[in-house]
């Protein structure tokens, strides 16, 4: 039997060139699996604090020792609570400091593909900030410096891309053999979880 699944189109927003990514997600998934799957697509390492905001409600890590009424948690809110108040469109925040901010629209809700394990990377276009560049005015620094080898700062951003990442910036190329892994390995735990609950229901 297939499950519902939502189609969702995930752009950084003032980038241009527009940076995105498109993933098909299970509505029944929670908005902290979500955030795994924003992370893998966009190539970000989850360094960073993060949160949703759909309409008046914020979803995130919430902590006992800072408490926050307007903060929900991510982990008990499902991606069809949003769907079901018709949200079609809503923020995904990553890096407070750096303010990453990614609009995320909802495509389409239709049934999935049998046999097929979500959530599931589909494609995109271009290469994602690196992390704590300074934010949009530190990206398009950067992205000027290392796309430019008569820049008077190319060998320094260079240099500072690979000893953090190991190999050079290239800003149309998409790691997707890395978002793919990523998003397969959150899909096959997705899988393996339902698979011990039906066990345990019999």
């Amino acid at each position: 039997m297939s499950e519902t699944i939502a189609r969702l189109h995930i752009a950084l927003a003032d980038t241009d060139p527009s940076i995105w990514r498109r993933v098909d997600v299970p509505v029944d998934a929670n908005l902290k699996m979500l955030h795994d799957v924003i992370q893998g697509a966009m190539g970000w390492l989850d360094y960073h604090l993060w949160e949703f905001e759909a309409g008046d409600r914020r979803y995130g890590v919430t902590d006992p020792d800072w408490p926050d009424d307007r903060l929900f948690a991510a982990k008990n809110t499902r991606l069809k609570a949003l769907l079901d108040r018709d949200v079609r469109q809503f923020l995904y925040t990553y890096d407070m400091g750096d303010s990453w901010e990614h609009i995320v629209t909802v495509e389409a809700v239709r049934d999935g593909e049998a046999g097929t394990k979500y959530p599931r990377y589909i494609e995109g276009e271009h290469r994602a900030p690196p992390e704590d560049c300074g934010g949009t005015p530190g990206f398009e620094a950067f992205l000027e410096a290392v796309t430019d080898p008569k820049h008077p700062e190319h060998k320094d951003a260079t240099e500072w891309h690979q000893g953090c990442y190991g190999k050079a910036f290239n800003p149309d190329e998409i790691d997707e053999r890395d978002a793919k892994l990523r998003i397969g390995a959150i899909a096959k735990r997705r899988a393996a979880g339902k698979a011990a609950q039906a066990r345990k229901s019999r």
